[in-house]
Parts: structure tokens; C-alpha cells; sequence
């Protein structure tokens, strides 16, 4: 039987457990990467390997490790589960050529993947990954090498780190106002979403004398049976926390540690654009940091205004973080983020990293003496609020299940005053019709010359894939919702993590409030 492709997307290979995440194709993988190595001439220094806490993720890493030492690559090992960001630091910071991360990020719990991490810390760009797809495919079963684990460590190829988290946490200490934070003596709720990102924020709240208690901090390959992502819809336990149990800040983190939320003293959350623009405006202001800003094309534009009063210039980068973290460089840019959840800092790694940018939040709250919410009300007074979100929605009153998803997104749209978002389109499908969906996502794109279109509603998967196929290459920008799927609408949600958001199993009165709430939370 053919082997299925392995493709690497942008947060690397993902799949299903136990269908095409399995020991085989791992395997391949692996002497994959050890061709890549020897190709580009880069096998004379060792390769440290990451994992997460999903199911299959540690014992992943020892299979990686056993091919790699096979080809005599030495291993740099952890003892414990640890974040994407700890892994692109030693890369940075080590000068390796190569890290390894066993993460699915924040995907639904029957999914994990590999995620390659070349030098400097930088995730694989794509001409890495397009010809680590080639040499994988090119491996036959008879191909792949291997060394038990055992054996490895015998000959000296498996490098076991001893407290491998020094250094990333030291580095985000020593540019931290310590004395500050310990002077207010603050309570934080820190929610790691049973992910792997722990530790290290732990470490560096209690540094600086923070009180801090936690929920779902335990090891669940399931992570509650939840999406592990930071989104308003994932974080309700813990908005009902932090305010029942008078916690000045919540944090929130994804299954790797790469991605951010916020739940502010009165249980607002915060959105990753308005994370950004108060960040940018504390590192400016307050620690004096000059330089520009880097936000995508679908972040807010409250960042623009910030920079021109500060006389700094918001440079605008398609969407995909390795754009963001290229234009920092070239800048030199104070931070660059995405509206879907990640931001890094000019001096740090080249990837998204929520243990920095969340140390340096609490830090902000505590220099200014203000709470979040009270800060974010100042800077949307000064500069404006967050854009508007313009979506379109395409109609299926012909069928019944379908349109009452339609009318419960209407009546959450009217009800709920989502004031930041406009039903800029709407277009009633007749499955019978000669239009369908793809002619007039076409025709709306066609007249969207500014750009301005964010997301497209559409209570039917096939509509979706259509305006997947129309915008995948030319608007990543542009969010689909509403969908509620079998395979293939997974399969969309995984390959298109940023453009694609579906919700399952949800009953039609609660699936609309989810679906806008997504859409809120993506684009704000």
C-alpha cells in the first residue's frame, strides 16, 4: 500500500493519532530530517528534541532520537515535557542547527505533529519544509535507520539537559522591573490548559514574589476534553475564577506554550490585538524601547495610529509568524504579533513565546499601577478603539438545520452588540440555484479592493472549502465560520489553522454565540 503524504504546514506535520500519526511515518520523518542534515552538510552538531503533553508525544521524541542516532547525530534530550518557545531559545541560543518540538499546538487533542526548528531559532521556512517533504517521500520502509534508545545513550548520543530551563528563564528575568512587581505583591490565575507551558512562568511569577494558583495544570492528553486555546470560548472557568476569587490578572496559555490569553480583575478578556497594542505602548513609553511595530494583515490597525504618534512606522506582513519575526529583524522592531494569539519581542527568540509576553504583562500592570481594563480604556480613548470586522454571510434558508444556524448568528449579532462587527454581505444559497457559493465569494472579493472583508460565515462545510480554494493563496487573511463538519471539515480546521474555525457537537442555540465569539476573539 502507498504511504499517505506527509506535508509540513506552518506550524509543522500534523495528524491524526493512530491513523497517520503513527510509529511508521514518524519514523520516516525523522530519517527524512536526517537527509536534510546531510544535504545541507549540517550533522556536526546535535539536534535538541521537545515534546508536549499529548498522547504519543514523549515516546514520538525517543523514536525521532533512535533514528537520529543511528545516522550518529547526538541528541540533546529533556526529562520533561517543555514549550515550543524553550526549544527555539536553546536553538538560538546554543547556535544549533536544528530543534525538534512533538506538538500539535493548540489543535484538538486526536491530532499531534512534528515541528522543525532551524537555526537561530526560527521556525523551517517553506523552502526547508517543501524539500523535507521531498526526501521523506523518498524513503522506502528498508531505508529507515535506527538505535534503541538504550543503546544510544551508551554510546554518548543522548545528551540528557540537566535544568534546561535556566537560561530561557534568566534571559526573560534579567530585562524584567522585578523590583516593581515584588512591591505590589500581585495574585495571578494561571490556566496552562494542561499544556507544557507551566513551569517557566511559574518559576517567574513566584521570582517576583507573585501569589499564584493554578488550574489545569496537571498532565491531560485530553485537555478536558477542550480545544487547549486560549479563546474567549475556551477560557470560561477561568473569567469565573479570577473575578469570584479576587485575582487581579488570569493568564491563559495553548498546549505549547505559544500562544496568549488574558482575563482582566473583571472578567474581560482580552483579545490579542489589544495584548499587542498595550505591550507596544508599555515598551515604548515606559521602558523606553524605540522602534517600530510589525503586525499582520489581519491585526488590528490601532497599532498604525500608536506608531505614527510615536513617530515609529507599523509595518504590515502577509500572514504566517515567520513573516513577522523576518520583519523585526529587518526593522529592528520593538515586537510584532498576530490577532490569533502570538507575539514575540525584539532580543528574544524568533517565534511566538506567551511565557515573555505574559511576564512582561504583569509587569506593565504593576509599573503603571492600573488595572488591565482601565489601561486599555486610556489607550482606546487616545488612539481609537479596534477595527471593525467586516464578515460576509452566505445564507442556507433551504435547509432547515443549516439557516437555524444562520438566524442564531443573526440574533447574537442584534442581541449581543458585537459594535465591532458589520454584516457587510449576505446571500441567500439555493442548493437548486445556478450561483453557487464560490461565484459569489468571487463576486465579494472582486469588490473588496481595500481589503477590507475578515471573515465569511457560511453554516455549510462545502461553502467553506470553496472559499478556502478561492482565498487560501491570495486572502490568508480571511477567517471561515460557522461550519460544523465530519473529516474533511477537520482535516480544513488542522491545514488551515488560521483560516479556518469550525465548531462541533454544539447544540443550534449555543453554536451561533460560539461561532461569533470565535470570529470576535480572532479578529479583534
Amino acid at each position: 500500500m502507498q504511504e499517505k503524504p506527509i506535508r509540513f504546514g506552518t506550524g509543522g506535520w500534523r495528524a491524526v493519532i493512530g491513523s497517520d500519526f503513527i510509529e511508521s511515518n514518524i519514523r520516516r520523518t525523522a530519517e527524512g530530517i536526517c537527509a536534510l542534515m546531510c544535504e545541507e552538510g549540517r550533522t556536526d552538531k546535535p539536534v535538541i528534541i521537545g515534546y508536549d503533553h499529548r498522547f504519543l508525544s514523549e515516546t514520538a521524541a525517543r523514536w525521532i532520537a533512535e533514528v537520529l542516532a543511528a545516522h550518529g547525530v547526538p541528541v540533546m534530550f529533556l526529562r520533561r515535557s517543555a514549550p515550543t518557545p524553550l526549544i527555539m531559545h536553546t536553538v538560538l541560543r546554543q547556535g544549533l542547527h536544528y530543534g525538534i518540538e512533538i506538538t500539535a499546538s493548540h489543535n484538538p487533542s486526536c491530532y499531534n505533529g512534528v515541528k522543525l526548528i532551524v537555526e537561530e531559532g526560527r521556525d523551517a521556512p517553506v523552502e526547508t519544509t517543501a524539500r523535507l517533504e521531498q526526501l521523506i517521500a523518498a524513503v522506502r520502509p528498508e531505508d529507515v535507520r535506527d538505535m534503541p534508545f538504550e543503546d544510544a545513550e551508551s554510546a554518548g548520543l543522548i545528551l540528557w539537559q540537566k535544568n534546561p530551563f535556566n537560561a530561557f528563564i534568566d534571559d526573560i528575568l534579567s530585562v524584567m522591573d522585578l523590583p516593581a512587581i515584588r512591591e505590589h505583591g500581585a495574585r495571578v490565575l494561571f490556566d496552562p490548559m494542561f499544556g507544557s507551558g507551566t513551569y517557566p512562568l511559574l518559576v517567574i511569577l513566584c521570582t517576583a514574589r507573585c501569589t499564584v494558583d493554578m488550574i489545569h495544570n496537571t498532565r491531560d492528553a485530553h485537555f478536558g476534553g477542550n480545544l487547549p486555546a486560549p479563546t474567549v470560548k475556551g477560557l470560561g472557568e477561568l473569567r469565573n475564577r479570577v473575578t469570584t476569587g479576587g485575582y487581579e490578572l488570569g493568564i491563559a496559555f495553548d498546549g505549547d506554550g505559544d500562544r496568549l490569553g488574558i482575563i482582566d480583575r473583571t472578567g474581560r478578556y482580552l483579545s490579542a490585538n489589544e495584548i499587542l497594542v498595550m505591550l507596544y505602548w508599555y515598551l515604548h513609553e515606559k521602558k523606553g524601547w524605540r522602534g517600530p511595530v510589525v503586525r499582520n494583515l489581519a491585526t488590528t490597525h490601532m497599532l498604525d495610529v500608536m506608531a505614527a504618534s510615536f513617530g515609529e512606522v507599523c509595518y504590515e506582513v502577509p500572514v504566517g509568524f515567520k513573516y513577522i519575526s523576518s520583519k523585526i529583524d529587518e526593522v529592528d522592531a520593538v515586537l510584532g504579533g498576530e490577532s490569533s494569539g502570538g507575539l514575540t519581542v525584539r532580543g528574544h527568540i524568533h517565534g511566538k513565546d506567551s511565557v515573555y509576553a505574559s511576564s512582561l504583562f504583569v509587569e506593565m500592570l504593576f509599573v503603571t499601577g492600573k488595572s488591565a481594563g482601565k489601561l486599555l480604556s486610556e489607550l482606546q480613548e487616545k488612539y481609537g478603539t479596534t477595527d471593525t470586522i467586516k464578515i460576509g454571510m452566505i445564507m442556507l434558508p433551504s435547509n432547515e438545520s443549516w439557516h437555524q444556524r444562520d438566524l442564531g448568528a443573526l440574533d447574537v449579532l442584534a442581541e449581543e452588540k458585537y459594535s465591532n462587527i458589520e454584516v457587510v454581505n449576505e446571500w441567500s444559497w439555493d442548493s437548486t440555484g445556478a450561483v453557487t457559493p464560490s461565484a459569489t465569494i468571487s463576486t465579494w472579493l472582486a469588490a473588496d479592493a481595500n481589503k477590507e472583508l475578515r471573515a465569511i460565515w457560511c453554516a455549510w462545510d462545502g461553502a467553506a472549502f470553496e472559499g478556502l480554494v478561492l482565498t487560501g493563496e491570495s486572502r490568508p487573511e480571511i477567517m471561515y465560520t460557522g461550519c460544523d463538519g465530519g473529516e474533511e471539515c477537520w482535516n480544513y480546521m488542522i491545514n488551515y489553522p488560521e483560516s479556518f474555525i469550525m465548531s462541533a457537537g454544539e447544540s443550534i442555540y449555543n453554536m451561533p454565540r460560539s461561532l461569533v465569539q470565535y470570529s470576535q476573539s480572532y479578529n479583534e
